[in-house]
Parts: structure tokens; sequence; C-alpha cells
């Protein structure tokens, strides 16, 4: 391995080859809008547009590409050659600044939820200057925007720009009241990444997992995760050997990939990063998912991203590490060690208590998806309930501001709400709640429905646009303040009080827990088909307008792409299961039986009797047929979809899930009785199991 210092960002455009290639000038322009978020000034993106080039190409690339990031959810790129004629015949190799600020993909071809009819084919992509452009394949990759040929988002990376904006503003306001002249606050994000890795041979005989990325079959293996041995087990050697060229791919790309473990399932394996600026980890995340399936392939593996691959053990996850800092370093969730830090602190956990209770269904939404349905609230993965856990401490310190009453720890100082007698509130003092979905760790919040596959832009364009919010109103209310400490005081007091139902520090697997989130009037939007209405609800599209981070038009069409999105995942599901059943399932129980039943006719020449074999004919024959009844029940559903989406997509919940659940069950039952060496697809043991 080649050293880590050498290697670590030596495929990116960062600060370091900005200070080697910029006039000073030109650095501390694009340095000032990259920090403060300033406009670029036009007249320095030719300088900057060929040290680029001429960078790039000592690295050895020869193309460039506007990076960006639609509404599919993944990346998408259009490469460019820098390859430009000569009048002499031969080449030049140019690259302008009009070219690196903007390019002119076709938008018809992706999701706009109405913003684009199809032969509006015009689409453009902006150069986003807070994100460092880097290296991959060769090829220069730009970090863009992408919007419509009338200005409207069809990307993932603008409103979370946008929302990074707003929290950003609000913030400093509020830092304002506390004497702090802070220019720039930003969100930082850490998110741990999980994944399945599988032979590549097993992978290929299994058309439910190359098509749709999830088993649509499969019987229990003999052994899952009870023993509870491969959570930080010892890593198999094949395995290590992938890490350690994921690491090198990453630390290229200047991501920092620092802990690697096994997970619970088997087979299973967890990446984290140390957190860095929200957008720029959004980037970061898009290309670890990228580059583990690269790297997997180079070990004879496949890398499953899906949020829940296999039946009856974890499915994958991808917690989302969620802090605020200023431009001097200074992290707003840091409890602190002086009163005047802990008042402040108290403001910011209000106000982000605040924004999880008032837009539950947001951040709901933020996660939904018709994979990650199946994690949520399956004893594996927090509940669909949104809830926040802020451990023992500190909630009685909560409750000692809504009562009105002193808090006291024999440990430390009596503490009340008056800013000039809080103590050092203790930082982390209580282990974090697995079961909760919205978790504080001590200086930092982490948000863990996410679904493994999951564009993180989306849940931290809601969080931020929410706190955003919550602190827009604290400022309002504030800065008209004559007594600004008891003005304080009566805010968070009220506040905390007003909103306290959303803090829940108990066991969110627990059968009472849902009764218990009714009484509190907390939202169970237990699928997507559920979640999504709620996404153009006036409060949210009033929340996005004031913000400036979706118009009401572009909020509408989101959420018609993710109902879109939603029943096209449903239907390919339900397609591939009536492929498999008819094709493979049903000839392999089909055939089996007849060699049974061959077997049973040779004996009985013999005079031989064979009961068992006779029981086992008729069973097979038996649940072959039932099961050619649910698959014709399973392609009748398919038959009267609703045209809306909404309709539709609730359709496919309500209908088209369970008749595929209905086949399924039958179908692995199937499995258990069909000899091995007769049976078409490699089983869970085989999938999992493979050393």
């Amino acid at each position: 391995m080649r050293k880590v210092p050498e290697m670590f960002g030596s495929m990116v455009f960062n600060e370091t080859a900005m200070k080697e290639r910029f006039p000073k000038h030109v650095y501390k322009a694009l340095k000032r809008t990259m920090t403060e978020g300033t406009a670029l000034d036009p007249q320095i993106a030719d300088v900057v547009a060929n040290a680029m080039k001429d960078w790039a190409i000592e690295k050895g690339a020869t193309h460039f590409t506007h990076w960006f990031q639609p509404m599919t959810g993944i990346t998408a790129e259009k490469h460019d050659s820098f390859l430009s004629p000569s009048t002499d015949g031969t080449v030049i190799m140019e690259f302008s600044g009009k070219e690196l600020i903007k390019g002119e993909p076709d938008a018809s071809s992706f999701p706009s939820g109405g913003l684009r009819a199809t032969f509006e084919a015009r689409g453009y992509t902006a150069w986003d200057p807070t994100s460092y452009a880097f290296i991959k394949d060769h090829t220069l990759c730009i970090p863009t925007a992408f919007c419509s040929y009338t200005g409207q988002v069809l990307d993932k990376k603008t409103p979370l720009l946008r929302s990074m904006d707003a929290i950003s503003k609000e913030a400093c306001r509020v830092l304002k009241l506390f004497g702090k002249d802070c220019k720039r606050v930003t969100t930082t994000v850490g998110p741990e990444q999980e994944y399945f890795l599988i032979n590549k041979s097993d992978y290929a005989k299994r058309p439910d997992l190359v098509i749709t990325g999830r088993t649509l079959f499969g019987a229990k293996a003999p052994k899952g995760q009870e023993m509870e041995d491969h959570y930080f087990g010892s890593i198999r050697p094949r395995v290590k050997a992938f890490m350690e060229d994921l690491d090198e791919a990453l630390w290229e790309l200047g991501i920092y990939s620092k802990t690697e473990h096994n997970e619970v399932a088997p087979c299973q394996h967890e990446m984290a990063p140390i957190f860095t600026t929200t957008n720029i980890a959004t980037d970061h995340n898009q290309l670890t998912m990228e580059i583990m399936k690269k790297v997997a392939d180079k070990h004879g593996f496949v890398c499953l991203l899906h949020e829940k691959p296999f039946e009856g053990i974890n499915g994958s996850g991808k917690h989302n590490n969620w802090s605020i800092s200023t431009d001097s370093g200074e992290n707003l969730l840091e409890p602190g060690k002086s009163p005047s830090e802990n008042v402040q602190f108290l403001l910011f956990l209000t106000a982000v208590i605040k924004a999880v209770d008032e837009y539950q269904d947001l951040m709901r939404i933020s996660v939904a998806s018709a994979g990650n349905d199946h994690r949520l609230g399956a004893n594996e993965a927090p509940p669909a309930i949104m809830s926040m856990f802020v451990g023992e401490e500190l909630e009685a310190i909560l409750d000692s501001i809504v009562s009105g009453t002193d808090y006291t720890d024999v440990s430390r100082t009596m503490m009340s709400i008056g800013a000039t007698v809080l103590p050092a509130i203790p930082k982390d003092t209580t282990d974090r709640n697995r079961t909760s979905p919205f978790a504080f760790t001590g200086n930092k919040f982490e948000f863990r429905m996410l679904g493994s596959a999951l564009n993180i832009a989306c849940p931290n364009i809601m969080l931020n646009t929410a706190v955003a919010e919550a602190l827009s109103q604290f400022a309002d209310e504030l800065e008209k303040a004559d007594d600004f400490n008891a003005a304080l005081g009566t805010l968070i007091q009220r506040e905390i009080k007003a909103h306290k139902r959303i803090i829940f520090n108990g066991n969110g697997y627990g059968e009472e827990w849902p009764i218990e989130a009714e009484k509190r009037g907390l939202l169970n939007l237990k699928s997507t088909p559920d979640a999504l209405p709620h996404y153009t609800a006036q409060k949210n599209l009033d929340l996005f307008a004031k913000h400036g981070v979706y118009t009401e038009e572009e909020m509408k069409s989101r959420q018609e792409i993710l109902l879109e999105e939603y029943a096209k995942t449903i239907q390919i599901e339900a397609l591939t299961s009536l492929d498999m059943l008819g094709k493979l399932i049903i000839p392999a129980a089909v055939n089996y039986s007849g060699k049974v039943a061959d077997s049973v006719n040779a004996k009985a020449k013999l005079g031989i009797e064979c009961p068992m074999e006779v029981a086992l004919v008729r069973e097979l024959a038996e649940k072959t047929s039932l099961l050619m009844k649910k698959r014709n029940a399973l392609e009748e559903s398919l038959n009267s979809i609703p045209e809306d989406a909404e309709n539709a997509a609730k359709y496919y919940h309500e209908v088209v899930i369970p008749a595929m659940d209905d086949a399924r069950r039958l179908a692995d039952a199937l499995e258990g009785k069909i000899a091995k060496e007769d049976y078409p697809l490699p089983t869970y043991g085989d999938l999992l199991f493979y050393v």
C-alpha cells in the first residue's frame, strides 16, 4: 500500500492544487465563494478552467464531465474530450471558463415530475464551486447543479445548497444575539454506509438480485444472525482485501474513509467516514456507493446496496450524523463548558426539537422508498414513527426547564434556566438508543432511518430547512426583546414544553410504543404511499417557499416523481416474480415431483411400498398447483392499476405486494421440499455462507 498522506486527495483539485496553480487573487476569490457562499466572479472562470485542465491532463485525464445528481437517486455524467482540432491538422487540449461553468445535457430523459415535456430536451448543468473537482476513470468530474431551461430544479444538489444557505442565514441571526459576528454556519454530515458482499457467480444466477437488487424468493438458511457472531468479528481475507482496495480508491478522491467492520448480518459490512460539510459529504457518499460496486467486481464480489436484500436478517441502513458548525469551527450542538455556551446550546437544541416535531412528515418522507419500507419497524431499524433520543440526563434537564424547577445532580451543581447560573452540561453521558430514529450522541444527531441506497441530500434538505425555520422564528422573537436573557428563558421553556412529545428514550421496538406515540399525537406513516401525500401539505409548501429551497411547482413535481418511482419499483418486482415463478420455480417443482413419481412407479413394479415418496409427490403436486394459482392472482392484480400516481402507489402497496408475499411464502416452502441439485437458484445458504 502506498503512503496514505501522499495518496490522499491526489485525484482531487483541492485547496493544495488551487494554491499551487492559481494567482493569489483568483484563489482568494474562489475561496471566498466556497466559505462564505458569495457569487463567483465570471471573470476568473477562464483562469480556473485552464488550471483545472492542465492539472487533470497531468493526472492522465482526457475528458471532462459535469457530474450531477438527477432525481434518479444516482449520479449522471456526459463525457467530452479536451481535444480540439488545430489548423495544421493536429489537435490541442482546450477547456474554457464557459465550459466549466455551464453544460447542456438532455433534460427530457430524466425524471421531472411534469416540469419538463418530453420534447423539451434542454437542460443545464451549473458548476458548484463549493465542491472540489476530481478525476475518475481518466475524466475530470466537475460537481454541478442541474436545472431546466426555465431555471426549475431537476436535481438533488441545488435544493441542498439552498437549504444550507437558509440554515446559515438564520443561525447567523441567532448567533449575533449572543454577540458573535459569524459570516457562515455550515451543517456537517458523516454518513455510515452499510452493504452486503456476495459472490458474483451466485449473483448472476439470481434474476431477482440482478433486476431488483433484492431476493424476491428464498427460504431462511439454517443459520442467520442469531448467534451474534458476525458483528465486529474477524474479517474474511477476501473481504479484507476488498476493504483495503476500497480505502485506497476512496482516499485518492479525498474521501475520509475511517472505519470498517463486519455488520450484524452474514456478509454484511460497514464503512464510516469522517464528517465533512453536507454538500461535500453528499458528493462523497454518491462516489462511495459507485466505487464500492467497482472494487467489489474486481474481487469477484457484487456489492448489494438494497435496503433489504435478504428476508429474515438485518437490512442495510445509512446513519446520517448531522451537526452545525460556525466558520470559526464552533460546534453549535456541543454542550460546552461555560454558562453562556450552555444557553446557546439549549437554544439550538430546542430549535432541532421543534423542527423535528413540527415536520415529522418531512423527516419520514425524506427516507421513504419501496426498499426502506422493508426495514423500518422490522426490529432491526428504527420504527416509522419519528422520535428523538436525548439521553436520561439531558431529558432531566429539559424536564426541569419545563417545570420551572432547579436541576440538581449530586456530582455537579444546581442548574436553572438563568443565563448566569448554568453549569457545564455533560457531553454524551448515556448510551445511544439504537431503536431511536433521531438520537443525540454528544455533539451531533444521528438520523438512523436512512436506507443504504439513499442519496443523503433529501434528508439533509428537510432537516436543514426545518431547523432554519425554527431559528428564524426564534430570531424574530428575540431580536425584539428588551431583556434578552429573560426572553431567551421564556422561549426555551415554552418551546420545550410544546414539543417535548417528540422526545422518547424508551424501546422503539416495543409493542407499547405505537400506542403511546398515538396518544402523543405523533405520526405513524408506515409505508411510502402513506407518507408521500404529506409532501405537498400547505405547511410544507409554505416552509420551502419562505426559505427559497423549493417552489410549490418543484415540490409537486418531486412528490409525483417519488410516487411514480415507488409504483415502478413494485411493478418491476412483481413482473420479476412472475417470470421466476413461471420459468424457474414452478418448472423445478414439477420436474422434481416427476422424478419422485418415477421412483414411486419403479418401486411399485418391484412390489416395494414407499408411503413417504407417495406423500411427497402429493404434497409437491398440491403446493405447485396452489403456487400456480397464486402466480395467476399476482398477474391478475397487475391488470387493474389506477392511472393517477397516488392511487397507483396505494394499490401497489395494498394489493400487489400482498399478492407477491402470498406467492413467496408458498415458493419458499416448496424450496425446502426440492432436492438441492434440482433447485435452479442459489439458496440463502449459498449466498450468505460462501466460506
